[in-house]
């Protein structure tokens, strides 16, 4: 059997996304030459590594298999690159990070003034929810990720850097803008705009409504956190949001939080990567900066 790598990175992507279009994209290939490359891998071992069945395409048992393997390779050629930089005292310069759309509203300064101090590093930011970049953690794309708390079952190092609380926002002429000491059982009319399925603040939202036994009402599922805060801003409804993401609307009223009983939310955010990975030198000194930025902010607010 004989696979080269380019093969394995476009197997990987084509699989990752179950696409050969949106491989294509990601790889800057054309879509004709992803497929050459899936058919002369599956030549090679024998086996059809993909299915298709109507418009969609899904992993054969064979190309489960192969899927292991090759994120396995690719994690070590990775590491072999890093190893090899360090041991000739160079840095690479690149860093890739992956983040929840939530703390865009942040993390962008943050990388901003990590450039400044380190103008030669070339940065890749990747935006997206926390569906998404659970993926991307777990096919180890980014070198570090800025998310909410991990789940248990995805093998990652993640150290909490600041806190995120979760805030009922309105409108500013909502019947309860001005209300103090507001019960969850005062919101049993209001409607909601939520969050897309995948975002971890929607999940964090209905975890704690079911914990309270509150069956909110939903008005409009919304894309973004961008689009939420437009929707309460029209009188669409409550929403809850992390309170990073509305500080600049709430210093101009054009939405307040609401004084809700049990609320913030409080939550925390981490930065985090696959468990056995070895940061190159640039991913570790973004890793403690956001560390330090993190200790600062919330010296700031206390």
């Amino acid at each position: 059997m004989h696979i080269t790598i380019r093969q394995l990175q476009v197997f990987e992507a084509v699989a990752r996304h179950l696409s050969y279009t949106r491989a294509a994209e990601e790889l800057h290939l054309t879509q004709p030459a992803v497929s050459m490359q899936i058919k002369q891998m599956e030549s090679s071992i024998g086996l059809p590594m993909f299915e298709q069945i109507g418009k969609k395409i899904y992993l054969t048992q064979a190309g489960d298999a192969m899927l292991v393997h090759a994120r396995t390779i690719m994690r070590h050629l990775e590491a072999a690159s890093e190893e090899m930089n360090d041991l000739r005292g160079e840095d690479s310069g690149r860093l890739r990070v992956a983040i929840a759309s939530t703390v865009n509203y942040f993390a962008t300064q943050l990388l901003a003034d990590f450039a400044k101090e380190n103008p030669a590093v070339e940065i890749s930011l990747d935006v997206t929810n926390r569906e998404s970049l659970l993926s991307r953690l777990e096919a180890n794309l980014p070198d570090l990720a800025l998310m909410g708390k991990p789940p248990a079952d995805l093998d990652l190092v993640s150290e909490s850097f600041m806190d995120n609380p979760l805030i009922v926002i309105a409108s500013p002429d909502h019947p309860l803008a001005n209300a103090r000491r507001i019960a969850l059982e005062d919101l049993a009319e209001a409607h909601f705009v939520v969050r897309e399925p995948g975002s971890g603040t929607r999940v964090a939202m209905e975890r704690f409504f079911s914990d309270q036994g509150f069956p909110y009402q939903k008005s409009m599922e919304l894309m973004g956190n961008e689009a939420v805060k437009q929707g309460v801003e029209a009188g669409l409804g409550l929403a809850v949001v992390s309170a990073h993401t509305v500080e600049k609307e709430l210093t101009l009223q054009r939405l307040v939080e609401l004084d809700v009983d049990g609320m913030p939310i409080m939550r925390r955010w981490y930065v985090a990567y696959r468990k056995g990975k070895r940061l190159s030198p640039t991913a570790e000194a973004f890793r403690r900066f956001v560390i330090a930025a993190g200790a600062r902010r919330s010296e700031l607010s206390t």
